[in-house]
């Protein structure tokens, strides 16, 4: 039997597993960031500045006594890692019984071992750092940043040399043109770091990832048979691939095997009443204080479509549909419903 063949053998359903997921709490901490990515969902800065500059320690108090004893509080958006408050936040979520605190982070903060040291010794238990290349051309000529690649590969250096103490080290790569090609070097680079997870996001095609769409977007189909080659030459080298491929609809990953097929999490987060969120969406856990609930479905429901068909395909449940800033592009031919 093969090693793809024997990896099959223990892999739970995608559809199971995307049922199953439990939801995270996040945090919005990073008011502005020092990458400029061309793919950046969160192109109006404008907003996103005035929204996360509410998150104040009153805030983030009233969110953690909102989400006593979640699974995982994560930290987010902007750069966190840019808000001096985030190790005091940290502790205290930690303290509010979290069992995994997390940061999305472009890691460039980490690489200064005091402050890496900082958030360990606060609770941070579980890192997503951002790295788009194996090299620092490619990265740097999709974060728009001289000199990120460096600092970001010696912050996963970082933290990957105090994994003894129970943290846990995942990678963000937002897969594009430019760097589907070299899904095999990323991913052996990355583990050769002491990545745990190398995670391979297909992008949303909103913000500048729609501005340049047509410069960065591979089409679905050409990224699950670029990740569907990848996974069984790796798979020829090591019993389990620890590579993922998430916000990718489950009708074209078919011939990856299920482990490999990743799923976005669910998250609720908070914003502060008369937000723009909250203008557009009816409020959640509405209890009237001044922050309204707000789930990652309630955002993503209004920009992703499915058709007629999507209603027969095994996978109807657990599958989100098509980003509609996609489908604009090139329509529906590459989606068959996948007999149930």
């Amino acid at each position: 039997m093969s090693a793809v063949a024997d990896a099959r053998a223990w892999e739970p359903d995608i559809g199971a597993r995307i049922q199953g997921r439990r939801e995270r709490v996040h945090i919005l901490t990073g008011a502005v960031c020092n990458n400029n990515c061309i793919f950046c969902m969160e192109e109006d800065r404008d907003a996103r500045y005035v929204t996360n500059s509410a998150t104040t320690d009153e805030t983030v108090r009233a969110i953690l006594g909102k989400s006593r004893g979640a699974e995982e509080v994560c930290f987010t958006s902007g750069e966190p890692t840019l808000n001096p408050r985030l190790p005091l936040w940290v502790r205290w979520a930690r303290e509010h019984g979290a069992a995994r605190v997390s940061v999305m982070t472009n890691g460039r903060a980490l690489s200064y071992e005091k402050y890496a040291d900082k958030l360990v010794a606060a609770g941070m238990n579980r890192f997503y750092v951002s790295i788009h290349g194996h090299t620092a051309k490619l990265h740097e000529g999709l974060t728009r940043t001289p000199d990120s690649f460096g600092q970001t590969v010696a912050g996963i250096e970082a933290i990957a040399r105090r994994k003894g103490r129970g943290l846990e080290l995942h990678t963000s790569t937002v897969l594009t043109k430019r760097n589907l090609p070299h899904l095999a070097e990323i991913y052996a680079f990355l583990r050769g770091l002491g990545v745990d997870q190398v995670v391979f996001n297909v992008m949303q095609a909103n913000g500048r990832a729609n501005t340049f769409f047509e410069q960065i977007f591979p089409r679905y189909t050409e990224i699950a048979a670029e990740a569907a080659r990848f996974v069984a030459e790796a798979a020829e080298r090591e019993p389990r691939v620890e590579a993922f491929f998430v916000d990718i609809p489950l009708c074209t990953t078919t011939a990856l095997p299920d482990y490999n097929r990743g799923y976005v999490e669910s998250y609720v987060h908070y914003e502060p009443r008369g937000a723009a969120h909250d203008l557009a969406l009816a409020p959640r856990d509405d209890d009237g204080g001044p922050l309204v609930q707000i789930r990652r479905s309630d955002l993503d429901d209004a920009e992703r479509k499915k058709q007629p068909a999507c209603a027969q395909c095994r996978h109807d449940r657990a599958c989100e549909g098509v980003w509609s800033n996609h489908l604009r592009r090139h329509g529906w031919d590459e989606f068959q419903p996948v007999p149930r």
